[in-house]
């Protein structure tokens, strides 16, 4: 389970670094990586990213002797 948590953290992380990518220089770094052809896989990765924020947002309810286990 503390390997599942780690890939969401990671994921989010990702979709955080992103986001702040294209908030601040209009670039998505994900789009520009698998864009053109491969624009199926780079929405893929986004539903993925989705997915583990949405996860992610169990750890606020968990309790903290569970999280440091």
């Amino acid at each position: 389970m503390i390997s599942l948590r780690n890939l969401a953290l990671i994921l989010v992380i990702i979709g955080a670094i992103n986001w702040g990518l294209i908030g601040f220089f209009r670039y998505d770094l994900v789009s520009s990586i698998f864009g053109g052809n491969l624009e199926v896989v780079s929405r893929v990765i986004f539903a993925i990213v989705g997915l583990a924020g949405i996860y992610a947002i169990s750890f606020f309810f968990r309790n903290r002797h569970t999280m440091q286990s």
